[in-house]
């Protein structure tokens, strides 16, 4: 190689024999020019590169940001009544959103969003009531909120179950209402393994019951139904701290319940409850049997108020006459006020009290035996009036 190849121009027109030879000092500065060129060249490449990737990001972002937009502003929704049939339970105290939960769990409604929608819209909404509707598939949210404001559409049975009654009258008004067979229920209450009773019941349902409105499931079994009212109680024994208060007051759960159950039995009216809780506290405290007919009609599985002297020899752990203390378990299921009267009794020192009308739920108190006996007349009284009451 000789010396000029040292400075020959590899981007430049060859160096050609018999041309004059380029200064270097030239040759380089047109070099740096082209240098210069090929830069700009690039930087005006990846400008570009850069500029339409931002647009492509932001115009993508942008069909994105439309669509979910579109979404929230129209969320997606069936059209029509729909068809078939499905029940659907709502339940009480339950808002728009987890209605539309519910019935978008059942298929009834496309979204949640689509029927929340609907219900802000609704001004009746708030006057869906709960129980078990009979709804479409796949219906448009209106359609489903017609339904849900439509009285017709109640697929379910409502009962009240009032306080005091015994598990088989209990039973009784169910198979009423439902055509369960009463023997569906008692064979419930044969095995009742499952159905979340407290350990203190010791696998019995009286007394566990819980009086109350109930939407009952038209396609609901005896055990699914009697599920439901142990269930309400427990709910109420733990939100009013049965075992903590019965703590309190030196009992058992079940003596809480037992007691309130006798109360009850026994009442005319709510504010007589905590005047018989008394008396049977102070008759348990000295040591005098109760002597309850509620108690030994319970065990004859009868309700009269003729109750005979043979009928008090029946021989049974809950007869009262014989046995002093409280009976083994509840003779009934009571209610809220029952228990909070057996847990909280009224002050005084009455030994005794006779419903002495029973017409009017009247029921008068004493401390001696003979105004006992002054009461006792007084409702025999009232029996010559009422011979078959």
């Amino acid at each position: 190689m000789n010396d000029l190849d040292l400075f020959s121009d590899p981007y430049g027109d060859p160096y050609e024999e018999g041309q004059p030879q380029e200064p270097p000092s030239r040759r380089d500065q047109r070099r740096a020019r082209k240098r210069q060129k090929r830069r700009r060249r690039s930087g005006r490449a990846a400008f570009l590169f850069a500029l339409a990737f931002i647009v492509a990001v932001f115009g993508t972002a942008g069909v994105f940001g439309v669509a979910i937009l579109d979404n929230r502003l129209h969320p997606p929704d069936y059209s029509g009544s729909g068809t078939g049939n499905v029940t659907v339970q709502v339940k009480d105290g339950a808002s728009g959103a987890v209605i539309a939960a519910t019935l978008q769990e059942h298929r009834v409604v496309k979204s949640t969003r689509a029927f929340v929608k609907v219900y802000n819209a609704e001004t009746r909404a708030s006057s869906i009531q709960p129980g078990f509707y009979q709804m479409r598939l796949q219906m448009s949210s209106k359609a489903a909120m017609a339904l849900l404001l439509d009285p017709k559409s109640r697929a379910g049975n409502q009962i009240s179950i009032p306080e005091g009654k015994r598990a088989i009258e209990v039973f009784q008004l169910l198979s009423k209402k439902t055509g369960i067979p009463v023997r569906d229920f008692q064979a419930v209450a044969k095995n009742t393994s499952g159905l979340g009773l407290p350990s203190y019941a010791g696998g019995n349902l009286e007394g566990f019951l819980y009086p109350g409105r109930y939407d009952l499931d038209p396609n609901g079994s005896a055990r699914k139904i009697v599920q439901q009212m142990v269930d309400a109680f427990n709910k109420e024994a733990s939100s009013s701290d049965l075992e903590g208060k019965a703590k309190e007051a030196g009992l058992s759960p079940l003596k809480v319940l037992t007691l309130a159950s006798l109360a009850q039995a026994e009442g005319g009216k709510p504010s007589d409850l905590p005047k018989i809780s008394r008396v049977i506290y102070n008759r348990v405290k000295a040591g005098m049997a109760l002597q309850f007919d509620t108690t030994v009609l319970y065990a004859l599985n009868k309700r009269t108020l003729d109750v005979r002297n043979r009928d008090l020899q029946v021989d049974s752990p809950y007869n009262t006459y014989k046995h002093k203390g409280l009976p083994p378990g509840p003779i009934c299921n009571p209610g809220p006020d029952a228990i909070e009267a057996a847990l909280s009794p009224a002050s005084g020192d009455w030994l005794y009290f006779v419903a002495t009308d029973p017409t009017h739920k009247v029921t008068k108190f004493a401390t001696t035996d003979a105004e006992r006996q002054k009461l006792e007349q007084e409702f025999r009284e009232w029996q010559k009036k009422h011979p078959n009451g």
